[in-house]
């Protein structure tokens, strides 16, 4: 009989967050006993007083113990807390795993592993990345980050991407390419890296839970997540009725009216997916004309026709109101014709108003993840997005720090597409594979690898 504790994990169909938690107690070898409440009433609520009433998936119970849904389970996995609770932690409160001989100060000898490629993040990018080093025979290591497989994970239907005329979804074809760059020679390992030093060669990249691994080279493909408003309400209703996924929590608002905040792509294609739940979608956008391609707009006056959806342009949300015990109740709105309401609350023309909704979803765009690379040398613009040399020929996906290259999410603040993430992905690999011929061509000669010209 196992002395472990028992571990239990609600779960919902097509919930990549779900995917990620049980795939953080596989890579540990935790059994645990998973329930589905998709379709089950009964189940449904169980979940919900267990977690306080809370109405999202996963939630996570550890010998009864509420740990909570990803972000609070992969948070205390950062911080090895989550070890400790799972009797995998030595005396020392050190994980029983593949820790290296910890010292203080970043010797030598508190170093897990060398390798000679390291990958931030499975997003696309990444992904296509780590297949391209596969193959190029680099070993990368690839750490998932704290959302693994990236912004695709939380898309129902990817219509668009090459090869799949009647679509994929966002975590099969993820899961498709896990296992592609895994025959290649990619080892994926769960954790969030916190830092890079580029002070010393080999880079010396550090995880948030002390792990520390050098490599000769390191692409950034580590994506980005997705922004929230700051709104009063907006802390204590994440997960009560407040949600950045439609995808994972969508289905626990059945027949409730739901708000949308946003006007590009996502916030279409969320609007469009809630449509399967909601009594009525609103989406509530700061301008008269979306940002999203004609596509989705198409698409939601289509449903604007049946009635699913209304529209509420040069509006914006400035408080959540409810409780974590009944959820969101109703939102406060101002509105103004002219646009950006919030910029006009003095103007007599701005209507401020309250407005019944169940559940609030924000698709307001991303930040990128790029703050394990302050400091390092690597250049960013005021929002965080890496420079990367660009231009013609080779070494297109360079930072300013030889070495360490850039792809995806957080260099690409335009596109943002999976194709081109994983354009940029293989790019990112080969310019990483060329630097890393010249790095041995170089340490034989005595000589030092340069960056590339602007």
């Amino acid at each position: 009989m196992s002395d472990l504790p028992r571990v239990e994990i609600y779960t919902k169909e097509d919930c990549p967050y779900c995917e990620n938690a049980k795939d953080l107690f596989d890579s540990k070898g935790v059994e645990y006993e998973t329930y589905n409440v998709t379709g089950d009433d009964e189940l449904f609520e169980e979940m919900v007083e267990r977690a306080g009433g809370r109405k999202t998936a996963p939630e996570v119970f550890v010998d009864d113990e509420l740990i909570g849904g990803w972000d609070d389970t992969s948070a205390l996995e950062e911080s090895g807390e989550l070890d400790e609770k799972l009797g995998l932690a030595d005396e020392d409160g050190e994980s029983d795993g593949p820790q290296g001989n910890r010292t203080e100060g970043g010797d030598a000898a508190d170093v897990v592993e060398h390798r000679t490629l390291i990958i931030a993040g499975t997003g696309i990018a990444g992904l296509t990345a780590a297949i391209y080093a596969g193959r190029a025979n680099n070993e990368p290591l690839v750490i998932e980050g704290d959302e693994p497989g990236g912004q695709l994970t939380l898309t129902t239907d990817v219509a668009n991407y090459p090869g799949f005329p009647e679509g994929i979804s966002g975590p099969e074809l993820v899961n498709n390419m896990k296992e592609q760059a895994r025959r290649f020679g990619a080892d994926l390992k769960n954790g969030i890296v916190d830092s890079v030093d580029a002070d010393q060669r080999p880079f010396r990249v550090e995880l948030t839970n002390g792990d520390v691994y050098t490599a000769d080279a390191v692409i950034a493909a580590s994506g980005a997540s997705a922004r929230t408003l700051g709104v009063p309400g907006e802390d204590e209703l994440m997960g009560y009725g407040l949600s950045t996924c439609a995808t994972c929590d969508g289905a626990f608002f059945r027949d409730e009216d739901m708000l949308v905040v946003g006007g590009g792509d996502a916030a279409m294609e969320e609007a469009t997916f809630l449509t399967k739940f909601a009594d009525t979608v609103y989406i509530a956008h700061r301008r008269e004309e979306f940002r999203a391609e004609d596509y989705w707009v198409d698409r939601v006056h289509e449903k604007v026709e049946e009635g699913d959806i209304e529209i509420m342009k040069n509006t914006e949300l400035i408080e959540i109101h409810g409780s974590q015990a009944e959820g969101v109740d109703y939102v406060t709105l101002v509105e103004n014709d002219k646009g950006h309401p919030t910029d006009r609350l003095d103007d007599p023309e701005t209507d401020e108003f309250e407005f019944d909704v169940g559940a609030v979803f924000f698709a307001i765009g991303h930040t990128p993840n790029t703050d394990y690379l302050e400091g390092t040398g690597v250049e960013m613009d005021d929002e965080g997005y890496l420079r990367t040399q660009g231009g013609d020929g080779g070494g297109q996906t360079e930072t300013d720090v030889p070495g360490i290259f850039g792809a995806g999410d957080v260099v690409d603040y335009h596109y943002q597409q999976a194709v081109t993430a994983a354009g940029m992905g293989s790019k990112a690999a080969l310019d990483a594979d060329e630097y890393l011929e010249d790095l041995e061509r170089a340490e034989s000669a005595g000589t030092e690898v340069a960056a590339a010209d602007d």
